[in-house]
C-alpha cells in the first residue's frame, strides 16, 4: 500500500507512521518550509526530537501544491496510490486542488483522509484546531486539576495520539472494505472526536439525571500516587485481593479486616483515615524497593523518568527500541514495532527523513525529470 501523507504536526503523521510500521510505503509530502515539527525545541542540533519520534519509516518529498508543475506531481503520485492523508482545515484543499472529490475521480479507489480540528460540518469546522486546544474544550483539564482548582493540561499530546491510533484504525478499515467494494472513499478524524472518545467514560448522561454530576473516574484515597522514603509510587488497589495484598505488605492488617473500608467507595469515602496511614507504611522504604516487595501481590510502578524505558528489562524483552540510521543526526534509538504480528512482523523500520530527501527519486518514478525539476526551481536541488 502506498500512503501520501501531506499531514504535519503529530495526529496524521504519526497515524501515517503506524501505517508504515504495517507495511505501507508512506511518502511524507512537505513544502518548501518542512513539517512545522521540524521547527520545534530541541537539544539536537540538526533535527527536532519531537519530528523523528513522530515519521520514522517514511521517504520525504518536497512538493509545493501552490506551483502549477508540483501540483501536477501530486497528482501523478495520486493515480497509484491507495491512501492520501492530510490536516488541512475543510475549506483548504478544494483551494489547493486536492479536495476528495476531484482526487476521486483520478483515483476512484483512493483511501482520502482528512484530519481536522472540529470535524467536517458545523460552526467550528474552520477553525484551528490542537491537542491542548480541544483538552481544554472537552473538560479534560477541567477534571485533571483538583477539585476546585485551576484546569490542568495533560503533557504528551494525548489527544493527538489518539487520534493517530484512529486514522490507522479508519483507512485500515476503509482498506478492507475497498477489498470488497474496490472503490475508495473518504475517512474523517478529528481532534474533537478523539478527544471526546477518549471520555466515552465520562460521555453518559441518562434520561432525568441531573447533568451537574461527578463524572471523575479517579477511585480516590488508596488508588494512585504516593511518597515513599525516597521517590514516589503508583498502587492500584481497587480489588479485594489487591486491596488486602496492600494491606498485608505494608503491616496495615488491621484495615483489610475493618468492614468500613471493604470497597473502592468506602475507601475512597474514608480516604482522610485511610491514605495518613499508608504514608507512613511507605515511608520505611523507597519507591523501587516498595514496587519489588509488591511484586505480582500489589499493581503498582515506581516513578520513573521517560529516559529509564530506553534499557528497561521489559521494554527490551518486548523489542520496542530500536537503533535508527539518520543523515544527519546519526545513530539513534527510538520506538518501534508498537503491535506485534506473530506471521507477518512487518518491515524493519528506518530513520525518519531529511526534508525532501528522496525528492528526486519518487519525482523521477512519477515521470518527471531531473531537468525539469532544476527548471522549476527546487529548494533541495538548489541547496546542492
Amino acid at each position: 500500500m502506498r500512503v501520501l501523507d501531506l499531514s504535519a504536526y503529530i495526529a496524521g503523521p504519526y497515524g501515517c507512521t503506524l501505517l508504515a510500521d504495517q507495511g505501507a510505503e508512506v511518502l511524507k509530502i512537505e513544502p518548501p518550509g518542512g513539517d512545522n515539527l521540524r521547527q520545534y525545541p530541541s537539544t539536537l542540533p540538526s533535527e527536532s526530537r519531537a519530528f523523528l519520534g513522530v515519521n520514522r519509516s517514511k521517504r520525504g518529498v518536497v512538493l509545493d501544491l501552490k506551483k502549477a508543475e508540483d501540483h501536477a506531481v501530486l497528482l501523478k503520485l495520486v493515480r497509484d496510490a491507495d491512501v492520501l492523508v492530510h490536516n488541512f482545515r475543510p475549506s483548504v484543499p478544494k483551494r489547493l486542488g486536492i479536495d476528495h472529490e476531484r482526487l476521486n475521480l483520478i483515483n476512484p479507489r483512493l483511501i482520502y483522509c482528512a484530519v481536522t480540528g472540529y470535524g467536517e460540518t458545523g460552526p467550528m469546522k474552520d477553525k484551528a484546531g490542537y491537542d491542548q486546544v480541544l483538552q481544554t474544550m472537552t473538560g479534560m483539564c477541567t477534571l485533571q486539576g483538583k477539585r476546585g482548582g485551576a484546569p490542568e493540561i495533560i503533557y504528551g499530546s494525548v489527544v493527538d495520539y489518539y487520534a493517530a491510533a484512529l486514522l490507522a484504525a479508519g483507512v485500515s478499515s476503509a482498506l478492507y472494505e475497498r477489498e470488497r467494494s474496490g472503490l475508495g472513499q473518504f475517512v474523517g478524524i478529528s481532534l474533537l472526536r478523539s478527544a471526546l472518545t477518549m471520555q466515552s467514560a465520562r460521555m453518559i448522561w441518562a434520561e432525568g439525571e441531573s447533568l451537574d454530576i461527578g463524572r471523575d473516574m479517579r477511585s480516590g484515597g488508596v488508588t494512585g500516587i504516593h511518597p515513599t522514603r525516597e521517590g514516589y509510587i503508583y498502587i492500584s488497589a481497587n480489588t479485594a485481593h489487591f486491596w488486602k495484598a496492600l494491606c498485608e505488605k505494608t503491616g496495615l492488617g488491621a484495615l483489610a479486616a475493618d468492614a468500613r473500608y471493604d470497597s473502592v467507595r468506602k475507601r475512597a469515602q474514608f480516604a482522610a483515615e485511610i491514605v495518613p496511614k499508608l504514608h507512613a507504611a511507605l515511608a520505611a522504604r523507597d519507591a523501587f524497593e516498595w514496587e519489588a516487595l509488591f511484586g505480582d501481590d500489589v499493581p503498582c510502578a515506581a516513578a520513573r523518568r521517560i529516559e529509564d524505558m530506553f534499557d528497561h528489562p521489559q521494554v527490551l524483552a518486548e523489542g520496542m527500541v530500536g537503533t535508527l540510521e539518520h543523515p544527519a543526526v546519526g545513530r539513534y534509538r527510538g520506538v518501534t514495532h508498537p503491535i506485534k504480528f506473530g506471521r507477518t512482523p512487518g518491515p524493519a523500520p528506518f530513520a525518519a527523513p531529511t526534508l525532501g530527501q528522496h525528492s528526486d527519486a519518487v519525482i523521477a518514478a512519477a515521470g518527471t525529470s531531473a531537468e525539469a525539476r532544476d527548471a522549476r526551481g527546487d529548494p533541495k536541488r538548489r541547496q546542492r
